[in-house]
């Protein structure tokens, strides 16, 4: 690849290696696998320490509440130090904090475990993605981003899988022993690769001043648009409606249902399969439906089938539910990331940073209010009002993205 991040610059006379993004990938891989592990293990974390399920689920809120905040340190040091070197660090912290919850004594030394686990994964895939805004023009930027999400898809299929598969026949703590092993090769990669990289791809924003004061004032730069400020609250309340559901759907077949865990998970990983098919037809989904299709169509799709995973009397609904409720999201979240990347482009380290980090808070506030949901009502509301809210925000954000084109052309004529 020999591009920019300005698509009228001329190409850079040095190329990228072709493995660059695929490690990054692999990185997105290892961060989606271990945001998704416990998933599937809630019913027998509960078991194992005593609490009960909504306080099981605070092993995933504990995650996503340090990725959310920690995002908002990782996107101005990746543009002060070079965004892949950070990346590199981050997936060497990766391991650690993942060995750390695998050898957890007690559930107040796990969840501490998991509050470090999203800490260091937030390094790594919004800092990915706005390495690629870096390299890649926006006319190009939406099927490599979506290929480089398949590694982040897969994880996350991966993870429910495997941790189904542990919770019924091995025990939780496997999966991250094998989490923490592949950290530690993705980033001696990475750090190989990090020196072949030329100039351009290795670039650091030279800003004076204190630190504090330095993110204060870049997200105050990302804050102030208009439309930057549509697409974060629009992503917190996708996170929130999708995620606090998606945590509950192998919990939802496996008690009202009757499906074991690990089959439970192998349903859910579906989900990623539908991402998979948006990866693979991006590129003919973007020029047949542009932006706004992609948005409105998929929340229909992913509501819709969400909804059928919570109402059907029979588990075997879940499968088409699942697939497409993946294909659905990853149609409206992939647009949201394309408008992030632009979001503020002389700062895109903390514009990208700052998206990632009120997603995974919406996903923290989700799934802590679908836990007390759960716990009193049951798991077939939680994904009710998921598929309600995905709904209305995905056509509100379809809407406003219409309303934003006519003023653009209006003031171009």
């Amino acid at each position: 690849m020999t591009t920019t991040s300005d698509p009228a610059a001329p190409l850079p006379p040095t190329p990228i290696p072709r493995a660059a993004i695929v490690v990054l990938s692999m990185a997105a891989f290892g961060s989606g696998m271990s945001l998704r592990l416990t998933d599937p293990q809630l019913p027998r974390l509960a078991a194992e320490f005593g609490v009960s399920l909504a306080s099981a689920s605070y092993v995933i809120t504990c995650f996503s509440v340090a990725y959310g905040f920690s995002q908002l340190f990782f996107g101005p040091v990746g543009d002060r130090f070079g965004k892949y070197l950070v990346i590199a660090w981050g997936c060497a912290c990766c391991a650690l904090t993942a060995l750390l919850c695998a050898v957890a004594p007690s559930f107040s030394m796990l969840l501490a475990a998991r509050l470090l686990a999203g800490a260091t994964a937030a390094s790594l895939i919004p800092l990915s993605m706005a390495w690629i805004g870096d390299v890649i023009p926006y006319d190009e930027r939406q099927p490599v981003l979506a290929r480089f999400l398949l590694g982040q898809i897969l994880g996350v299929s991966a993870g429910v899988f495997v941790g189904g598969l542990a919770a019924d026949f091995l025990s939780w703590r496997l999966p991250f022993f094998a989490v923490s092993l592949g950290f530690v090769l993705i980033s001696i990669t990475l750090f190989r690769l990090n020196r072949q990289l030329p100039d351009y791809a290795r670039r650091t924003s030279r800003v004076e001043g204190a630190v504090l004061a330095r993110m204060i004032r870049e997200f105050s730069q990302v804050l102030s648009g208009r439309w930057a400020k549509v697409v974060l609250a629009t992503v917190f309340i996708e996170g929130m409606c999708l995620y606090g559901a998606f945590a509950f759907i192998a919990t939802h077949v496996h008690v009202v249902h009757g499906i074991p865990l690990s089959q439970a998970g192998l349903l859910v990983m579906l989900f990623g399969f539908g991402g998979v098919l948006f990866a693979v037809g991006a590129g003919a989904l973007v020029r047949r439906l542009g932006e706004t299709g992609l948005t409105r169509w998929g929340a229909v799709i992913a509501s819709g089938a969400l909804l059928v995973t919570g109402v059907a009397p029979h588990w075997a609904w879940a499968i088409p539910g699942c697939f497409l409720t993946g294909l659905g999201f990853y149609m409206l979240h992939n647009t949201l990331q394309i408008n992030a990347t632009q979001m503020a482009p002389e700062r895109r380290g903390a514009a990208v940073s700052a998206f990632a980090s009120c997603f995974f808070l919406g996903q923290s506030l989700g799934v802590g209010i679908a836990g007390v949901i759960a716990d009193r009502l049951g798991t077939m509301p939680v994904l009710v009002a998921g598929a309600v809210g995905m709904l209305c925000v995905g056509l509100n954000f379809s809407r406003l993205q219409v309303q934003r084109a006519r003023a653009g052309a209006a003031a171009g004529a």
